[in-house]
């Protein structure tokens, strides 16, 4: 499972995969609707007669972006053929619209005739039915439409536009698709299909031996004929060259807000930082939703998907893109969360896109007892980021926007939603969405989040109200130090957990306990801090070749090995970063930080090939698992490549001037 390259704009997202078919089209946010749903949109080429599609084994596909863009940079050769494509694929940074330019080199020393196929396969809204695919001849173009969405698709060559088109049913009884009238290169022109259908167009051009043509391709998305039409005279207005070369140039200048001092810091691990920003950005709608994960491969196997907006994930990916720099990326998301927060002032397990709540589950009743059906760090780590973003950036205008309908209200619900006999947070679900009790990380994330409301009111002279969340902040602290330490082991417990009517500890050791110091309930050179997170270095290492931290011993997602004292899970991505964050932390001289730069290389080294993370990592083999790209894997390697260069940049001037008074001593 994987989406290989991933381009948007905060409006559209367009997922491509390992052969550059686009796979999910999602309009008109980011995240909802998927127009394709992980059905096959193809590229094929015809040559001197002979057919074929990228997916055939015949091709060596390299996949990447050009240098700091939202742009791909994709090469596919093919011997047989005596054919390379170099191909690039682009969304407009401001409209709807998707170009795609190939360059195609004839390796054969005669000139010879290519078609290129374009097959689109929609399913418009998420549903194959009711969809129509039809020929337009005011300006020449093919477009798929249903209800308020409008797909157009045009191109051209050195010989013109379409050569050919297509529309037809598609897997009905022994209709696949148009795709298969592409294979002896040419296409019937069936003006127009209803129903469950697709469609395919080709361009033709003769390339000289040993020389090049280029073909583009481009989509344009609308909500009506009008607008799709205005797009698609806008591309041939500007010219599809130029508009590719505009996003470049875009993307780059967007990207100048980013740390460029990294320190000693690889090529490969700089690179990959700065196209997670990149990716980062494509995962956020432009009206506040960050999305998990937008690979609909997943489907496969829970039977829904990660193109949701968990608040949790959401807190933390704000964060890391607000610490590097891009505070006006993530400003919506903290409106969003004001917006979608229940009257009770707390935020549900996720939500769409659009602002409505999302699956869930989470019940309401187990057992005949009632339960708040959330993860209670998920309303607490949106106040905790939103100060963090305040201390760096000091717009106060946003904090004054939401203090009545976010600040106050989640804070005021954090502060009721206790279990006074123990002075902790009352019980909710685990960050991992597993279990249910009263959860370490999640009560240091509620300490962290009542610490930001006290500061927020304390800013705005609400000063009873500062004093109380304080107050409420530090008897959770006290309350974490008496029942979730755990002096025998020497660490801090996973949690509490009701066993016959009494709370006794989890003890099963678990990476997400960096909580602790990471919410600043303990400073991380605390001896209790220390001593849990050596436990976590320790017991959650995956001892194959592959590396990195498992979530928690046996976990069981995605489990690949029983061997559970040498792999205690699956190595993920942002698990083996929280682990490269202590150390970071911790650093008192550069020689500390070589764990953590060997950590940042361990993650760049596991990317797939064009700079995408997954969510996890097979541990035997090291291939990607579950969902890619993960949004939150990105987002904690900025984290942690932000705190790498931050820290290098610390201890450099320590070390200069340590060495100036040596020098000074020693010349006196």
């Amino acid at each position: 499972m994987a989406r290989h390259l991933v381009i948007g704009n905060g409006k559209i997202l367009i997922n491509l995969d390992r052969n550059c078919y686009i796979r999910d089209i999602y309009y008109p946010f980011v995240g909802q609707l998927n127009h394709v749903g992980g059905q096959y949109c193809r590229l094929g080429i015809w040559v001197a007669g002979q057919f074929s599609w990228l997916e055939d084994p015949d091709w060596k596909i390299e996949l990447g972006y050009i240098e700091d863009s939202l742009v791909t940079n994709v090469i596919a050769r093919n011997e047989r053929l005596a054919i390379e494509l170099h191909m690039n694929d682009g969304i407009h940074q401001r409209e709807c619209i998707y170009i795609k330019r190939v360059v195609i080199r004839n390796l054969a020393g005669d000139s010879r005739e290519v078609r290129l196929f374009f097959h689109q396969d929609l399913m418009i809204d998420g549903s194959e039915v009711g969809d129509t695919a039809a020929y337009y001849p005011d300006n020449h173009t093919l477009y798929h439409y249903k209800r308020s969405s409008y797909f157009m698709f045009n191109g051209f060559s050195d010989e013109g536009g379409m050569m050919q088109y297509t529309t037809g049913i598609k897997r009905f009884h022994s209709a696949e698709g148009t795709w298969r009238d592409a294979e002896d290169g040419n296409l019937m022109g069936n003006s127009i299909a209803q129903g469950s259908v697709d469609s395919t167009i080709s361009f033709r051009t003769i390339v000289p031996p040993n020389g090049e043509q280029t073909v583009y391709y481009w989509m344009s998305i609308g909500s009506d004929l009008e607008a799709v039409k205005n797009l698609d005279k806008y591309v041939q207005d500007s010219h599809p060259e130029k508009l590719l070369s505009r996003i470049v140039i875009y993307w780059n200048h967007w990207l100048q807000r980013a740390e460029h001092n990294l320190g000693d810091l690889t090529p490969e691990v700089a690179r990959l930082f700065r196209l997670s920003l990149l990716l980062v950005r494509t995962q956020t709608d432009e009206r506040g939703a960050i999305i998990a994960a937008n690979d609909t491969d997943i489907l496969q196997y829970n039977r829904d998907h990660y193109s949701y907006m968990w608040p949790r994930d959401g807190a933390l990916i704000a964060d890391a893109m607000s610490a590097a720099g891009f505070q006006s990326v993530i400003a919506p998301f903290f409106q969003f969360c004001a917006q979608a927060l229940s009257p009770e002032g707390y935020l549900y397990h996720k939500y769409n896109p659009d602002g409505t709540v999302g699956s869930s589950w989470h019940p309401y009743i187990v057992q005949g007892s009632r339960r708040l059906p959330i993860q209670e760090d998920e309303t607490a780590l949106v106040l905790f980021a939103l100060w963090k973003d305040y201390t760096r950036h000091q717009v106060i205008e946003l904090p004054q926007s939401l203090y009545n309908n976010l600040i106050r209200k989640s804070a005021a619900f954090l502060s009721q939603y206790m279990d006074y006999s123990l002075s902790l947070p009352k019980p909710s679900y685990d960050l991992w969405e597993e279990r249910y009790g009263i959860w370490t990380y999640t009560v240091a994330s509620v300490y962290g989040g009542l610490t930001a409301a006290a500061f927020f009111t304390e800013l705005f002279g609400d000063y009873e109200r500062s004093d109380h969340f304080r107050s409420t902040a530090h008897s959770i602290k006290q309350a974490m130090l008496t029942h979730l330490w755990d002096e025998e082991s020497g660490r801090f417990a996973r949690g509490l957990i009701q066993k016959d009517n009494r709370w006794v500890k989890d003890m099963t050791l678990e990476s997400s306990l960096f909580g602790i110091w990471e919410f600043g309930v303990l400073p991380v050179d605390d001896e209790r801090v220390i001593k849990t997170m050596s436990a976590i270095k320790e017991g959650l290492s995956i001892r194959t070749h592959v590396g990195g931290a498992a979530r928690y011993t046996n976990d069981y997602y995605f489990q690949q090995s029983g061997d559970i004292d040498n792999v205690p899970g699956n190595p993920w991505i942002i698990c083996t970063l929280w682990v490269a964050n202590f150390e970071i932390e911790s650093a008192k001289c550069l020689a500390d930080l070589t764990k953590p730069r060997e950590a940042l290389q361990w993650v760049a080294r596991h990317a797939l090939a064009s700079g995408v993370l997954p969510e996890q990592l097979h541990p035997l083999d090291g291939s990607p698992m579950s969902v890619a790209p993960l949004t939150w894997s990105h987002a904690t390697y900025v984290q942690s490549v932000t705190r790498y260069a931050q820290k290098y940049k610390e201890l450099s001037t320590e070390a200069q001037i340590s060495s100036a008074v040596e020098q000074q001593y020693e010349q006196a």
